[in-house]
């Protein structure tokens, strides 16, 4: 369970010195800091529960997301999450795992995304075509369709036959809302899979 500083303090306002309290059970392992004034108490919490608890306004995706999805074949051991506003890139390396945050476009930001609730934590994630472009507004931009193919399916590691399964037309969509060379790109090769349909 996630706990604030002041909910401790206020939960701990009989002792005489509250603050040392919480300093024992820091020090017990009872309490897991997370980052300052923010808690979770139980040790076995799955990461990707806390990823939006940690910075926000955010939502797992990119790197992440891709392996939710089953879209690339690696295990991602780094909870990668898309927030907007924030112009620089966050990391926080916690007892959970490791977080990162990068922003995308704030248009893009509240479009594609799930919620999902489990064991009394609700955390949000992007859908997979959300998760495709978010991460291709961090790559460096394509010179044409071949270069934009090659780094979907060959860099990234794409599988190339579920992408091809997407939603194209939620695909094209979120695409247009990012306004950068790859995204037109992408817009460029789905209607080219569309057409082969």
């Amino acid at each position: 369970m996630i706990k604030t500083t002041a909910i401790l303090l206020q939960e701990y306002n009989s002792y005489v010195n509250p603050a040392s309290k919480i300093a024992r059970l820091v020090k017990n392992g009872e309490l897991i800091p997370l980052i300052k004034g923010l808690y979770e108490t139980n040790h076995f919490t799955p990461g990707h529960y806390l990823a939006g608890i940690i910075y926000g306004p955010s939502y797992l995706s990119f790197e992440f997301a891709l392996a939710w999805h089953g879209l690339i074949p690696e295990a991602v051991y780094v909870f990668t999450s898309a927030t907007c506003g924030k112009k620089k890139k966050k990391h926080y390396n916690t007892y959970f795992g490791v977080y990162t945050y990068r922003d995308i476009p704030s248009i893009a930001f509240p479009y594609g995304i799930k919620l999902y609730e489990e064991n009394g934590y609700g955390f949000m994630i992007a859908s997979a075509e959300k998760a495709i472009c978010d991460i291709l507004y961090t790559c460096s931009p394509c010179a044409n369709k071949k270069e934009l193919r090659y780094l979907l399916f060959n860099d990234l590691r794409i599988e190339e036959n579920i992408f091809c399964n997407l939603n194209m037309d939620e695909l094209l969509e979120l695409a247009g809302l990012y306004r950068t060379t790859n995204h037109k790109l992408l817009i460029s090769v789905i209607k080219e899979i569309k057409r082969h349909e």
